[in-house]
């Protein structure tokens, strides 16, 4: 077929016009949601002043942030930048539905972007996250397998067995038991060690005793369950419970273990008092004796009333929340020890549940504010102080935790911006509900949440094992 020469040159300019002609390629902008400039950040074993950035995903942008635009810069004004902190006995396990955002409330005021229910929990825990994912959250929240309630629902060994397997199933973060406040037979512990292990979870113990006498073979007893199944065992709360007394000794037995290789950690809260339910164990008959106490020492917390006999009596039969006198547990003799071994965490065993004058210990307010103020009182550094609360907690619940608790690149931007030289917990007995100083900014999941006083956005995530 003959192409006329000007058909030809037609057809010609068309072909080679569109072979050169390349579509336009967007070139994605790499953009922050915030820029936090200015901050102090323990980076890579050294202080540092540093830019960081959060992206649009919510995560922590590290490297090159200069290179990136931003819809905002916040000024951290060379104060202290780190990683949120993680309580691993958040205490809220008796009514979360309507409790859970005033716990949340007195976390996120305290530093806490993450708070999990490693002493309690729950044992319908598919149903928990079901119901809770449907709700905003100020800060990410899990719960543990609760033992205690599954023994009160389930008769036989065989039920209680399957159940706790059924909850690690449907993703709760560890196993939990309180063998003071529930006795139990040695060999029932035993085959829920052996679970938590198949699971690869951390089995989390209230120890069996409180007093002088017996607290030392609690720990006794947490490691001989590490050694029997190879399980991570966090004992809760050592001052208060099986180093309250022979706290030096406990350390010991705790060490040892951890040398021969097995993975035992503790934690802490730096108060020098416990609180307790009434109506449990611990004031069965002989408790004066075991801890050398008087009704007139035993004190309701939110209102500060001393007990009576008579007024014992009335309280043993409700749910009241009461104190011991400050020093009952002198710091220098329990916290101050454990807190200079690498094995021991914070954990605070509370939550704030009512409003506006809870009967819950101070601890659950000010417990992250008072340990960094504490522990520099101590002389141990901050460095330490923050990993304490962050990296060490991470251990014990591994996987559904690996992308936080650390400022690196990548992480979720889970972070706290604190004065150390303001920061306090300002809770007390008398009124547990009060934010604590020196927090002044909290981003959960990317997304600036609190500040100076201010409740913002609720941006907290379900933390379960997958």
């Amino acid at each position: 077929m003959k192409i006329s020469r000007r058909n030809f040159l037609t057809q010609f300019t068309a072909v080679t016009t569109g072979a050169f002609v390349f579509p336009r390629i967007r070139i994605q902008e790499k953009t922050l949601v915030c820029k936090i400039i200015n901050a102090k950040v323990f980076y890579q074993n050294k202080w540092q002043n540093m830019n960081i950035g959060i992206n649009e995903a919510g995560r922590l942008v590290i490297n090159e942030v200069e290179n990136y635009t931003t819809k905002q810069t916040y000024d951290a004004q060379n104060k202290v930048l780190s990683p949120g902190f993680i309580d691993i006995l958040c205490d809220n396990s008796a009514n979360p539905q309507q409790t859970y955002l005033i716990v949340e409330k007195y976390k996120i005021t305290d530093g806490v972007t993450t708070a999990l229910q490693m002493h309690g929990g729950q044992h319908e825990v598919k149903s928990y996250y079901d119901t809770f994912s449907q709700k905003q959250h100020y800060i990410n929240y899990g719960v543990s397998a609760k033992v205690m309630n599954i023994r009160n629902q389930y008769p036989t060994l065989a039920q209680r067995y399957k159940k706790v397997e059924q909850c690690l199933e449907e993703g709760a973060l560890g196993v939990s038991h309180s063998i003071e406040y529930q006795p139990t037979p040695f060999e029932e512990v035993l085959e829920y060690a052996k679970i938590a292990k198949k699971y690869n979870r951390t089995l989390f113990l209230h120890l069996r005793y409180s007093s002088k006498e017996q607290e030392l073979e609690g720990v006794k007893e947490a490691i001989l369950l590490a050694e029997r199944t190879g399980v991570r065992v966090h004992i809760d709360h050592l001052h208060s419970t099986g180093g309250t007394f022979n706290m030096t000794k406990a350390l010991e037995i705790i060490r040892s273990g951890v040398q021969k290789g097995l993975e035992i950690t503790t934690c802490v809260y730096p108060y020098s008092y416990w609180a307790t339910y009434i109506h449990s164990k611990r004031f069965d008959a002989g408790w004066q004796e075991r801890y050398g106490l008087t009704y007139q020492d035993l004190q309701v917390v939110g209102t500060g009333e001393r007990l009576t006999a008579e007024s014992f009596a009335k309280y043993r039969k409700t749910v009241k929340l009461v104190a011991v006198p400050e020093g009952t547990l002198p710091l220098e003799k329990t916290v101050d020890l454990a807190l200079k071994e690498d094995f021991c965490m914070i954990g605070s065993d509370g939550g704030i549940e009512s409003e506006p004058n809870a009967n819950s210990h101070p601890r659950g307010a000010g417990c992250f504010a008072t340990s960094i103020k504490h522990g520099l009182k101590i002389g141990i550094p901050l460095e330490k102080m923050i990993e304490k609360m962050t990296v060490l907690p991470q251990k014990v619940v591994p996987q559904p935790l690996s992308d936080r608790a650390r400022i690196v690149d990548g992480a979720w931007a889970d972070v706290v911006l604190f004065d150390p030289e303001r920061i306090n917990g300002k809770a007390n007995v008398s009124n547990p509900n009060q934010f604590s100083e020196g927090i002044m900014a909290v981003w959960v999941n990317g997304i600036l949440s609190y500040e100076n006083g201010r409740l913002l956005q609720k941006q907290g995530k379900a933390i379960r094992w997958e």
